[in-house]
């Protein structure tokens, strides 16, 4: 069978399967949808176009499937650095509670919730204390707030802090800020707090650092009466080294130092960098540590809040179950919720947390960023037989006092590198599109246009079968009704006479439909009847005037 040719393909529709196949870029169809009859080598082409196709299909589904399942891939990094911000440190004194500083008043109210007093052995205990009893006629006072409590009864570090020092510069109270924790009244160097600006370093090493000497005042700690969750059996400070935007949670990551030794802590910053859902399970929204009951004003601006840490997470989570609890907060918790009473601390607050702890239920994510810091510790014993005598004339102690209450610790940075840890996507959408389109080009040589030519021919097939139908439907329906039309109008036609058209051409036709169409200038039609046939049908002529 010869191809088609030239005229013929031009006749033929754009929906016809021929003529997209012979035009269509992608490798296999022209073969296929050829001129010619079914043959064994039509039938091959057609088999391995199939079998490609499917290859190509299959091969973009397993593709999709896995970037669907959102993998992820972790990149350790170490870089270097010019100059690094130095953490926060916290430092809190294991005591929560002055004994010098206790009174009647505070063991009435708070005996029984901190320390775990009945009020008949109050006299004993400040027998302990070497305080005297309350004296006969004692009125407590009306109201007790618990966090006046432990600002006025709490170590301060202005009789703490014995030598302070930032990268061999002077320090002092000054550059540390008062804040709660649950151990009490602690202090935060380099907080950062009221937009004070963030001190850095620009070395790494001892002496780049901060070198403190503290006094953990050992004859102010509490007498131990019973054994409790809350009691302490240590003497020391802790310290957690931490972000400016993370809160402290002291009482679980702290570090315990000891006195009579030098605590040398060397630190590396990481900085840490997950993805969000699907890829991982990090947040980067903060949780408002306020329990609303009702439902805010949606018309009302939202307050602004710290960036999401993961601790402070956990902290507006303990703070929203308390405050649903008992309507109040523990003193070291944030919000806006009035602080317990000493009587609210012992029968909702307490119990709440511990319960909220063993059932684990604040479900907190990893952040999106976060800053932590890696410490290798060490310690010697201070101070030494040669400087004994020198430290306690410099510190008006006794050397025996020196080795029972007085440390030193030293944090600085190993070195000015810090380490990343990233979390990458391992499956991008352009190596997912750069793997369809290299399937697509091996099993079907085909390309982004393929498609489009694909599309196109689709459209080309509904215009011309679906809305070809519906139009050639129409158009039959409209013709029949012309068709009962005339035949109404022929049983009271007038018969046509014969013409004498002169030398005026007459055209004929059997394909137009039975009408006779005169010139304006031919002359009345002679009354004698005139019949126009061409062969068995009857005829149609159109009838031209002399000029």
């Amino acid at each position: 069978m010869k191809p088609t040719s030239g005229p013929e393909e031009a006749r033929r529709p754009a929906s016809d399967i021929r003529v997209f196949a012979s035009n269509c870029s992608m490798h296999g169809l022209g073969h296929v949808f050829g001129p010619g009859s079914l043959s064994l080598r039509r039938g091959m082409w057609a088999a391995a176009v199939v079998l490609s196709v499917a290859t190509f299909l299959y091969q973009v589904a397993e593709r999709v499937r896995y970037y669907r399942e959102f993998h992820h891939q972790t990149a350790l990094d170490e870089r270097e650095s010019h100059r690094l911000v130095f953490p926060a440190v916290t430092l809190c004194n294991i005591n929560p509670l002055r004994r010098s500083r206790l009174t009647p008043n505070d063991l009435h109210w708070a005996g029984s919730a901190l320390l775990g007093l009945d009020p008949a052995e109050h006299p004993a205990f400040l027998r302990a204390l070497g305080r005297p009893p309350a004296p006969p006629g004692f009125m407590p006072s009306p109201t007790f707030d618990m966090a006046q409590l432990y600002a006025r009864a709490g170590h301060s570090l202005d009789d703490m802090l014995l030598d302070c020092r930032f990268r061999g510069e002077p320090c002092g109270p000054e550059n540390f800020t008062m804040i709660f924790t649950r151990m009490g009244k602690c202090y935060t160097f380099n907080s950062g707090a009221d937009g004070a600006e963030l001190l850095t370093t620009t070395r790494g090493g001892m002496g780049n650092g901060l070198d403190i000497m503290l006094d953990v005042q050992q004859e102010e700690y509490l007498p131990v009466w019973r054994d409790n969750e809350e009691t302490p059996f240590e003497v020391g400070i802790r310290v957690q080294i931490h972000s400016q935007e993370e809160p402290p949670i002291i009482d679980q990551l702290g570090l315990g130092v000891s006195p009579g030794y030098q605590t040398f802590v060397s630190c590396q910053q990481q900085q840490l960098s997950f993805l969000p859902p699907p890829w991982g399970d990090c947040s980067s929204a903060s949780l408002n540590p306020n329990y609303e009951p009702e439902p805010s004003d949606p018309l009302s601006s939202p307050s602004p809040s710290l960036p999401y840490t993961l601790m402070g997470c956990r902290l507006a989570c303990e703070t929203r179950y308390v405050a649903r609890k008992c309507g109040c907060r523990m003193m070291y918790m944030p919000g806006d919720a009035p602080v317990c009473s000493p009587q609210q601390y012992k029968n909702c607050a307490h119990p709440a947390i511990d319960a909220m702890l063993r059932k684990d239920s604040c479900a907190c994510p990893n952040p999106c960023a976060s800053t932590r810091y890696a410490k290798e510790l060490s310690m010697v014993r201070i101070p030494s037989r040669a400087a004994a005598r020198f430290l306690a004339r410099k510190l008006n102690r006794s050397e025996a006092y020196i080795a029972e209450n007085v440390l030193a610790l030293d944090i600085f940075f190993e070195a000015l590198n810090y380490e990343t840890v990233e979390q990458k996507k391992a499956y991008e959408m352009s190596e997912l599109l750069g793997d369809i389109g290299g399937q697509m080009g091996l099993f079907i040589g085909a390309s982004l246009l393929t498609i489009l030519e694909i599309l196109d021919y689709l459209c080309e097939v509904f215009r011309d079968k679906v809305l070809g139908y519906f139009w050639n439907r129409r158009h039959s329906q409209r013709h029949s009704s012309t068709n009962l039309l005339q035949e109404g109008l022929g049983s009271h036609r007038t018969q046509v006479p014969h013409l004498s058209l002169g030398p005026s051409p007459l055209l004929c036709s059997e394909d137009l439909p039975p009408l006779l169409v005169l010139s304006p200038r031919l002359s009345p039609p002679p009354t004698a009847p005139a019949t126009l046939s061409h062969g068995s049908r009857p005829a149609v002529c159109v009838l031209r005037a002399a000029p």
